[in-house]
């Protein structure tokens, strides 16, 4: 019987939620672990994927450091996005050597599971031909990057459920000119769906896409016990960038 383990993290800064991650890759690799659904709280940031394009970073580095957002470069796959409050995040951590190392299934299968949480409020949301995510017709509603190392999954989504939309205007979402973000608030208006239970929902949703029979609430204090376990020094794949001179550092 299949168990997927989730874990709330709560308020956490982004380095810290990359360290979390890598610790419990490592452990699923080593089959130390099994997979986990992992659901931290940013507070606002930029991170920057593996194909970054030029000029998709719009905001000066003195609006981003006024504003106080660090910007960060990561091994995922996609451009540039946004994270931050009233968005839903979640890094699945999954071996994928019985999914048959299937990337692109994996993402598909992601992305069917926003659609039909979207579609349990009411909201009809769609893939876009070429294009990873999920839509409300012209207007991008969720993004999704992953890496994988060792064939275990991490990195993941970010569901707009109530964020502010304006920290959107920073960038080029995806590195897409002229994309224009929605979120379920918008679409929703005063009936919008609780925060809570959009998580549920699609946590619901990942247990049957990816057929889970079991489904376990992890504290955050497992999922650190592990980084503990792993070692935290040598294992920082993230860089931040200068917020002067918007270079990474090293």
């Amino acid at each position: 019987m299949a168990t997927l383990q989730v874990c709330h993290l709560g308020p956490l800064g982004y380095r810290e939620g990359l360290e979390v991650q890598e610790a419990l890759v490592e452990a699923r690799a080593a089959g130390e672990t099994g997979d986990w659904v992992l659901f931290p709280d940013h507070p606002p940031v930029l991170t920057v994927g593996r194909n970054p394009s030029a000029g998709a970073l719009r905001a000066s580095p003195e609006v981003l450091r006024e504003r106080g957002i660090e910007v960060f470069e990561v091994r995922r796959g996609g451009d540039i996005t946004w994270h931050g409050p009233g968005q839903l995040v979640g890094y699945p951590i999954f071996d994928l050597t019985p999914r048959n190392h299937d990337l692109h299934k994996f993402l598909r299968s992601i992305e069917q599971v926003l659609i039909d949480a979207l579609a349990s409020y009411g909201i009809g949301a769609a893939r876009s031909a070429g294009r990873t995510g999920v839509w409300v017709g012209a207007e991008k509603v969720a993004s999704i990057g992953i890496a994988v190392r060792r064939w275990v999954s991490y990195h993941g989504f970010a569901l707009n459920v109530n964020p502010d939309l304006a920290d959107f205007e920073l960038i080029h979402p995806c590195g897409l000119d002229g994309v224009r973000m929605t979120s379920m608030a918008l679409l929703r208006g005063e009936s919008a769906p609780g925060f809570e239970d959009v998580r549920e929902r699609v946590v619901r949703g990942i247990a049957a896409e990816f057929g889970y029979s079991d489904v376990v609430q992890v504290p955050a204090s497992r999922a650190w016990d592990i980084v503990g376990d792993q070692g935290r020094a040598d294992r920082r794949e993230v860089r931040p960038r200068n917020a002067t001179t918007g270079e990474s550092k090293t």
